[in-house]
């Protein structure tokens, strides 16, 4: 085993230890295209899974490797798009450019609260990114992207218990070459990269690599007439490569991106009741009514995401004989400010829905890796980790908010209530409630300390047997405070107060007054006004009766709760006065450990099949909920209340969810013969405190799911049935429950599926190489995903749950794309996604402020467009 290729090849390290990552084969010589002959598509590629050389056949670990090759046919832009190339693996991008989703096997979690670390880790050349709106990029310069799945916290550390992706860039050459590439597609998308690679000196060597990706929106606005959903975002990244001594390696990267676009719409997927107020505010259409996919929406003003993100990294391999020393040193800042119409109509109801997020985090590692020729071999390391999170968010009521609400209001008092007359009987000044500008100012801080200590042991029992065990101590520390300002009038009234009860007993008298006339005249319904007036002077004895029942029925449940007549205004108090911490009566901080560990045996059957088996478990810390839903527990609530403390409308929720303990329990098969590979694994997966994010319609209810399990099978394959043809499949069958979840969102939804997992997922594909005589090359590639029928939500707030049951997602995506690659190092081609347009929904969620509305996110249409290629 050769020690030097280990220390060059193991540029994926963070968390807990190096991740494992897979690599064809030695790129092509700078300035010499690859040859066909030098694409590998079977298990012949070489990973370092336990800091060991070894082939993917011999590494027992469940991991897709998806190539730059790969990428560049199936013109995959994104993380977003490389789901589709890997079946276990599921991307949605969410409300902004900043917010994406990554589950792997069905789990998975964070994206849209800051204040919760994402399952699924993401790492670029062995960095960290603990935030979604890190992980987004258009990967210039890229050498492969590998997703290993199932629990990782042996080798990751704290957030990595339903799996990771790993992004490994080329690192610099010391022979002089480069590429550049344009692309232009419809919606007048023009993307381009270029890089160049070189020595320095005869130990130093440079890599400079750029990325620029700008297209039009691919939605309309037809009331502000433009255009949405566009890209514009570019970044630029530098590397130093050092090797002073055959002993000594020294990478530093920095790098810079930069996204400045409008993202993302949505469309309605249910018109409710209030879409009739908020067309006759508009005079017109506020919403492509139940039409998700037109692609046309309404809005009052144009969504904005401006998000920087910086860093830089320094590893160091230092060769000591028998022993390896590594070190990766990295800071990366994150900085996103995203403004969005939140109502989704053209109605100004609010007029703002802004975040701003800074994120600082600083990583250090140090391993030490043997090699000694015994059976014996071990890993040892420490991790470091320090991260400050600062957002600012404020959401306010627009110049259409006062006449929306006070529409509902008279709807919901059956005509004898308005906002006007709310704010006389209530004392509260004239104009006050629903106020343009009003609402919720917030601001959140959080500091998370973590450190680690982990190693593994190998164990050769024979040559054809090995025996690995591995663990992971983990401490995470979080502290946290808000300090959130309501200014909202109308959610700062208590409708229970015994101040209000005289108004309480003139709205039951004339309600029970009405029924009780609507019943005397056969009606199904309360009797108006004109109606009341004419039954009391057709028939005054029989109205004076149904008077002074109305009367006792008044007087009796005037300080009643169950019976307050006030009850249905509360849905328009969503934006109450805070509880912020630090206080006297709850904790502003977590802390947690953990004993992450594993156990794996490896056989090799013959030369060409090996088989294994693990048991591993999985940790992720506590995460903090950084939202105006972030509530006291219920406990914590009595104590608040009996000291007099409470603010008004003040109701019990979480401050954070405790953390999540996974295990997986896998065996698996790999195979490499001359015209065809396969990967096989089965395995029972379950999360104990799964952390369940979920919008409910305000803000984001964090709780904890008590187990959330999955049985799957996974099997990727590859066959060279003749020369120059390479097909693929690869297929996951999943099939996940709740075993537990009693206080999820929608009440005790224990023993249901989890939603927006498919049961089965597949990607096919297949890639033909025709080379001409002198050397010329032509490329056709063309894959196909599937993902069966699911229903995309567990429930939606304010609904019955037959209609959650109802919005189900099926994906059926073609790629293609066709290339010419001349000897002289150019290259051109077309390439297509999502050629039949295929259009599903992402997520659906209930439509803010609008009772009754759900709103969704629409897949991306069909896309396709012409690439040139230059490489020397």
């Amino acid at each position: 085993m050769n020690l030097r290729n280990i220390l060059l090849g193991a540029t994926m390290l963070c968390a807990a230890t190096t991740p494992v990552y897979a690599f064809a084969q030695d790129a092509a010589p700078a300035g010499e295209p690859a040859a066909a002959s030098d694409v590998d598509y079977g298990n012949d590629i070489i990973v370092t899974a336990s800091k060991r050389s070894q082939t993917l056949q011999d590494t027992p670990i469940a991991v897709s490797v998806t190539s730059a090759a790969d990428i560049q046919n199936s013109a995959i832009r994104d993380l977003i798009d490389l789901q589709s190339a890997v079946p276990s693996l599921r991307v949605s991008q969410l409300q902004s450019s900043a917010n994406t989703n990554f589950i792997i096997r069905g789990f998975g979690n964070g994206a849209n609260n800051a204040g919760i670390e994402p399952s699924v880790g993401v790492f670029i050349d062995g960095v960290y990114r603990s935030r979604s709106a890190a992980q987004i990029g258009d990967l210039p310069n890229l050498e492969r992207v590998e997703v290993l799945r199932g629990p990782q916290s042996t080798l990751f550390g704290k957030n990595a218990s339903a799996g990771v992706i790993s992004i490994v860039t080329q690192k610099p050459q010391f022979d002089f070459g480069g590429s550049a590439e344009v692309s232009y597609g419809n919606y007048d998308a023009i993307t381009a990269k270029a890089s160049i690679t070189g020595p320095i000196s005869e130990t130093i060597a440079f890599s400079l690599a750029g990325n620029f990706n700008r297209r039009d929106g691919y939605a309309q606005d037809l009331n502000l007439d433009t255009d949405v959903n566009d890209r514009n975002r570019w970044g630029v990244r530098g590397q130093l490569l050092f090797e002073p001594t055959d002993a000594l390696s020294i990478r530093l990267i920095g790098d810079y991106d930069k996204i400045d676009e409008n993202c993302c719409i949505a469309g309605n997927v249910i018109a409710g009741p209030t879409i009739g107020i908020t067309n006759a505010l508009v005079g017109g259409p506020s919403v492509d009514a139940n039409n998700p996919f037109s692609y046309n929406v309404y809005n009052n003003f144009l969504s904005s995401n401006e998000i920087e993100n910086y860093g830089g990294s320094a590893q160091i391999d230092y060769d000591l004989g028998n022993l390896a020393l590594t070190s990766i040193t990295a800071y990366r800042k994150v900085q996103a400010d995203t403004n969005q119409d939140s109502d989704f109509t053209s109605a100004d109801l609010i007029g703002e829905k802004s975040d701003k997020v800074g994120i600082d985090t600083f990583t250090q590692e140090i391993r030490l890796t043997s090699d000694f020729d015994g059976p014996v071999n071990f890993l040892l390391g420490g991790y470091y980790f320090h991260e400050k999170v600062k957002q600012q968010s404020a959401i306010k009521f627009g110049d259409d908010f006062r006449d929306y609400g006070n529409a509902l209001i008279q709807g919901a008092s059956g005509g004898l209530l308005n906002v006007g007359v709310l704010e006389g009987a209530l004392g509260a000044p004239s104009g006050s409630f629903f106020k343009v500008g009003t609402g919720l100012d917030e601001a959140y801080r959080m500091k998370n300390t973590a450190w680690s200590i982990f190693g593994t042991v190998d164990f050769e029992v024979t040559d054809r047997l090995t025996l690995s065990a591995g663990a992971n101590y983990t401490q995470d520390r979080k502290r946290f405070s808000t300090d959130v300002v309501s200014s909202d009038a109308f959610s700062k009234v208590n409708l229970d107060a015994g101040a209000y009860a005289p108004f309480r007993n003139q709205l039951l008298f004339q309600g029970g007054v009405a029924a009780g006339v609507g019943q005397a005249l056969g009606l199904n319904r309360a009797a108006t006004a004109a109606e009341v007036n004419a039954f009391a002077g057709a028939n005054p004895v029989a109205f004076g009766g149904i008077a002074t029942a109305a009367q006792t029925n008044a007087n009796n449940n005037q300080n009643n709760p169950a019976a307050n007549p006030l009850n249905p205004l509360k849905a328009f108090q969503f934006l109450p006065d805070f509880f912020n911490l630090p206080n006297a009566f709850e904790p502003n901080r977590t802390r947690d450990n953990d004993l992450a560990w594993s156990l794996r045996a490896a056989y090799e059957v013959t030369d060409t099949v090996n088989v294994y088996a693990t048991y591993a478990t999985g940790f992720k810390a506590s995460s903090v909920n950084l939202s105006r839903e972030s509530r006291p527990l219920a406990a914590d609530l009595a104590a608040i209340v009996a000291a007099g403390q409470a603010t008004p409308n003040l109701t019990s929720g979480t401050r954070f969810a405790t953390p999540e303990e996974s295990e997986v329990y896998e065996i698996g098969l790999k195979g490499q013969w001359s015209v065809a590979a396969l990967n096989l694994a089965v395995f029972k997966q379950s999360i104990k405190g799964f952390q369940s994010n979920v919008f409910n319609g305000t803000g984001f209810e964090l709780v904890n799911a008590e187990k959330q399990s999955t049985f799957g099978i996974e099997f990727d394959g590859s066959v060279r049935p003749v020369q120059g043809l390479n097909l693929t499949l690869a297929v996951t069958y999943l099939d996940p429950k709740y075993d537990k979840f009693t206080n999820s969102s929608f009440g005790d939804i224990s023993g249901t599926m989890p939603a927006g997992i498919p049961e089965l997922t597949m990607a096919v594909g297949g890639t033909y190489t025709h080379e001409f005589a002198g050397g010329t090359r032509a490329i056709f590639h063309a894959d196909y995903h599937y993902e069966s029928p699911v229903q995309i939500v567990e429930g939606l707030n304010g609904f019955p749950p037959s209609v959650a049951q109802s919005l189900k997602r099926e994906v059926n995506q073609l790629n293609a794309s066709f290339t010419l690659a001349l000897t002289n190092g150019l290259e051109v081609g077309v390439w297509g996604r999502n050629l039949t347009n295929a259009k599903y929904l992402t997520t659906v969620f209930p439509a803010v402020a609008q009772s009754g509305s759900v709103s969704g996110y629409p897949n991306q249409p069909r896309t396709y467009g012409v690439t040139g290629r230059f490489k020397f």
